[in-house]
């Protein structure tokens, strides 16, 4: 039997490092002879411990996993393209990506050894890997934005295309092509068009295992809730599926030598300073983001409204990363894990009828990514009812008053939203009129000024549909 062992979208797992130690101790489990580890993206960040170490935290990771193939999830560009083709040409495991290119329009990181394609020989067996990357990413990621980024379809098919060629002409024959991919809802466009065995999945935070036009298409979810388990059949049987399963990290034996050197990377960080105390745990799951209003987001559209005095503050909930609750005593590193990200807040002027679309942009209708029932924002200092039914927004409001059309209102929100396209398009860069501090130093300073004591109150209603999926989580920035 051959066999993949697959993980994808790791990001905050490392920063609590037995928890990461764990997840690698499970990949081993799984792995063996037979098997080999691959990834598809947003491994390297975000998270506290990506922000100290710029991803190179992964290092460690793939060597304790013995992984083989990664390709670049939108998050592996966080620290910018140099950073990126310098933790590649470090890394233990080789990345493909057959659709990013770089500031000069040419394939991206060929010099460090990314290739479009590539094979193994697992169990005797041949398998080809493609990778691809969401196409949206240089609007997901400012970080990004000076690169480029095929038509994905179009470049795994002509990479597909390239390594059938060259193998045929070698006699060496191919038993399995498999997509490595950080896509989310196009991998089923992937399946569709390609003749392919597998496609392993990303980017968005559900889980998935179902056979897609007779291709098997697997996605573990986010923080390392699953690893997936992919089992070919015998040598020479393409028109059968593989077959896959999910298993959760619980009861695996931590890799010790892993967890030291993470919480040895997070050590040196110095990022303990409690900056308030909470009584009530404030969750920070998938489906409590994604599900309305809530503590967590309450607390970030508070914040970021009082950096700069504005009208109305907004968070999208896919900025908000899972974690454990926070509760206790509440460190910088836990808002660095809310919120790990190298951006300002920024304060945009919008008129009324602007700020009406962008509340419509919260709800799911709006937005290209993440499960039907998801909620796709926060808010500070207003109400939106949203019906479901009727996919309309029946009553917002500003500071108790309704939006008046012609009216300017300033908002605060995270550097991101006036970047990409892909959530929020209302909001854009002409916009934009001032910018505070870095989004996690804005939380601090405002958790030690006024407390960290959110509540739910109203400020979003939803009507006609059940809450958020329970297994779900943000999926974007």
């Amino acid at each position: 039997m051959v066999r993949l062992v697959h993980y994808s979208d790791i990001e905050n797992v490392f920063d609590a490092p037995e928890r990461a130690a764990r997840l690698a101790g499970r990949i081993r489990a799984l792995s063996g002879p037979d098997a080999a580890v691959v990834a598809t993206g947003d491994t390297t960040a975000p998270g506290v411990l990506s922000l100290v170490a710029t991803g190179r935290q992964i290092v460690d990771f793939y060597a304790a996993t013995d992984t083989v193939l990664d390709t670049f999830g939108n998050h592996e560009f966080d620290y910018g393209p140099d950073a990126l083709r310098g933790l590649v040409d470090d890394a233990p495991a080789a990345f493909v990506s057959a659709n990013v290119r770089d500031e000069d329009g040419e394939p991206f990181g060929r010099e460090e050894g990314v290739v479009p394609w590539t094979t193994r020989v697992i169990d005797g067996a041949t398998i080809g890997f493609v990778g691809v990357t969401d196409p949206a990413t240089d609007s997901l990621n400012p970080m990004a934005a000076e690169l480029s980024f095929d038509d994905p379809v179009a470049a795994a098919d002509d990479a597909l295309a390239a390594m059938r060629d060259e193998i045929g002409e070698n006699g060496d024959g191919l038993d399995y092509a498999v997509v490595l991919s950080h896509l989310g809802a196009g991998d089923d466009d992937l399946a569709r068009a390609l003749d392919v065995d597998a496609i392993l999945g990303g980017h968005v935070h559900s889980r998935r295992n179902e056979v897609v036009a007779g291709t098997r298409l697997v996605r573990p979810g986010v923080n390392g809730e699953a690893v997936a388990e992919v089992e070919f059949g015998s040598a020479g049987a393409p028109d059968t599926p593989p077959a896959a399963t999910l298993h959760e990290p619980e009861g695996a034996t931590p890799v010790s030598g892993l967890e030291d050197a993470l919480a040895e990377r997070m050590a040196a960080a110095d990022l303990g300073e409690v900056v308030d105390r909470v009584s009530e745990p404030i969750e920070r799951t998938g489906a409590v983001v994604h599900g309305g209003e809530c503590r967590a987001g309450n607390f970030v559209a508070d914040a970021f409204r009082w950096a700069l005095d504005a009208d109305v503050g907004l968070s999208n909930a896919g900025g908000l990363r899972q974690g454990d609750p926070l509760a206790g005593d509440v460190t910088k590193a836990d808002l660095i894990s809310l919120l790990p990200f190298e951006e300002p807040v920024a304060l945009a002027s919008v008129t009324g009828a602007e700020l009406h679309d962008v509340f419509r942009e919260m709800a799911a209708p709006d937005v290209d990514f993440g499960e039907d029932d998801w909620w796709h924002g926060h808010v500070s200092n207003a109400a939106v009812v949203w019906d479901a039914d009727t996919e309309l927004i029946v009553e917002a409001t500003v500071g108790g008053e309704p939006i008046d059309p012609e009216a300017r209102y300033t908002v605060a929100v995270s550097e991101y939203l006036l970047h990409s396209e892909h959530e929020f398009p209302t909001l854009a860069q002409r916009h934009r009129i001032d910018e505070a501090g870095i989004q996690y130093e804005v939380l601090a300073e405002y958790a030690r000024e006024r407390g960290i004591d959110p509540r739910v109150e109203g400020r979003v209603e939803i009507r006609g549909r059940p809450s958020a999926s329970p297994s779900t989580d943000g999926g974007e920035q």
